[in-house]
């Protein structure tokens, strides 16, 4: 094979794979640069250049310019200086001296070598383009051509490369056939030894972000903001929206006329529900709106852990949770907080159980008792352990001495009653303190605190009289 014959592999191979051109020019110097050396031994100092004005590439030997024929050591490396000035006048002893050589016939292994660097550097100029064409569509919704599964992924044709769409990112009752187009979020790309490899998904939020972005134009246009989302793929999704025009309606362009908009969003995620609401500020409000259709009675914060306890109505309880729990999950998952949702009467009772539990700490009455309760202290223990800061935004003992004084009383409990004064995560007692209790007999909240606190005490061997309930704080 002669050089004219590798340009023109060159040349071909570039259109098909869309090479540039200083790519090629190089792969084709390297390559006969090191046919050249396999032909004239690894001693020869050789460079070889493409060459603009005939279209070829030119080969190079370089030798080291000496005095006389005497001096020559090595006929390979070194030049006599009048055969030297024969072709460069100018030259002196000590100069190296670039020698144009004929381009020689390469046989066929040399020539093969030849080849195989030529393709190598098309290879990784070709893997190079593609990763930095995909590595800037990290983030879009693409689409591309279903063709086989391989190793529980399905392998998806985007023309110049292929993509991976695991089964995990598959939504859940979907399947692909060879030859369906799909349509997924551009997760990941990474450069392997194989090439780059891309990763795709169907189950992301982002995925469902991208699909409104599509179908919504004030969405692309950033005049309605996707502020978050969740999804349990293939059954129920969440997406806050906030517009940045008081004029535009963030929820109602989502929707679209006739809802045409989230239902083209809905046949794409094969009939996932998807759960529309405006984007708050304030938690309470933004937890209230995710929590629909459940209608929310009240909502108490507590912004260290960023949890919520939220009550509501008995018969909004099943609302407010969802099937299987799912919309208090999703809600979850899309305001960033932990709810805890709990019936009316369950917090009654949680509430009820919790103020006596703290009642016996000395000198707490009723109505101090709900104050301590109201700042996310729940019994006697979380009393004891909170700090002097927490117990100081309690009202009446705003006071370092005064917070120091409860924190002190209710250690003296904890030592006295242990285990018998612990509540459960949900508020009430670890023992059933009022099993004596007629399970017919109608009782109020408050008398049956007072028997069980009058029990509870009379097990941590504290004295059983009522506690002092017109006490203040000291």
């Amino acid at each position: 094979m002669n050089l004219s014959d590798l340009s023109r592999v060159i040349e071909q191979v570039g259109k098909d794979r869309g090479i540039k051109k200083e790519i090629i020019i190089e792969a084709l110097e390297q390559a006969v640069l090191l046919a050249a050396q396999k032909k004239f031994g690894e001693g020869a100092q050789l460079e070889s250049h493409f060459n603009n004005d005939s279209g070829e590439i030119e080969l190079f030997q370089f030798k080291q310019v000496v005095e006389s024929d005497d001096d020559i050591a090595d006929p390979d490396l070194e030049i006599a200086l009048d055969e030297a000035r024969k072709l460069d006048s100018d030259v002196s002893v000590g100069d190296e001296l670039g020698i144009k050589l004929d381009n020689p016939a390469f046989g066929r292994i040399d020539a093969q070598t030849a080849k195989q660097v030529i393709f190598q550097k098309v290879r990784d100029a070709e893997r190079d383009i593609i990763f930095g064409e995909f590595i800037h569509r990290k983030g879009e919704v693409i689409s591309g051509i279903a063709r086989r599964v391989e190793r529980g992924s399905l392998v998806i044709d985007l023309g110049r490369t292929d993509a991976l769409l695991p089964r995990s990112e598959i939504i859940p009752g979907e399947s692909f056939k060879p030859g369906d187009r799909v349509q997924a979020y551009l997760s990941d790309v990474v450069m392997t030894p194989r090439g780059p490899q891309l990763y795709m998904t169907r189950t992301s939020p982002k995925f469902l972000m991208k699909l409104f972005e599509t179908e919504v134009p004030e969405v692309a246009d950033a005049v309605v903001e996707i502020k978050a989302a969740a999804r349990e793929p293939g059954s129920r999704a969440k997406i806050a929206v906030i517009s940045n025009d008081r004029d535009v309606d963030p929820v109602g362009a989502c929707v679209g006329m006739k809802g045409v908009r989230v239902q083209n969003v809905i046949a794409e995620l094969k009939g996932e529900k998807i759960d529309i609401i405006p984007w708050n500020e304030n938690p309470a409000l933004f937890v209230k709106s995710a929590l629909q259709p459940a209608e929310i009675s009240s909502i108490k914060m507590d912004e260290r852990n960023r949890t919520m306890e939220i009550m509501v109505e008995d018969d909004q309880l099943s609302l407010a949770i969802g099937k299987r729990g799912q919309n208090v999950r999703l809600a979850a998952h899309l305001t960033g907080w932990k709810l805890d949702i709990i019936s009316k009467s369950k917090l009654q009772k949680k509430t009820a159980d919790a103020i006596f539990n703290l009642q016996h700490i000395d000198g707490i009455n009723e109505t101090l008792a709900h104050g301590i309760y109201q700042n996310g202290l729940m019994n006697v223990f979380q009393v004891a352990e909170a700090s002097i800061e927490h117990l100081m935004k309690i009202p009446g003992f705003d006071k370092e001495e005064d917070a120091k004084s409860l924190k002190e009383r209710a250690a003296a409990v904890v030592e006295k009653g242990g285990e018998a004064l612990m509540l459960s995560k949900d508020g009430t007692p670890l023992e059933n303190v009022s099993k004596k209790e007629s399970a017919h007999e109608p009782r109020d909240a408050k008398s049956m605190a007072e028997e069980r606190l009058r029990q509870e005490m009379a097990a941590a061997g504290i004295s059983s009289s009522k506690p002092d309930n017109s006490g203040t704080a000291e």
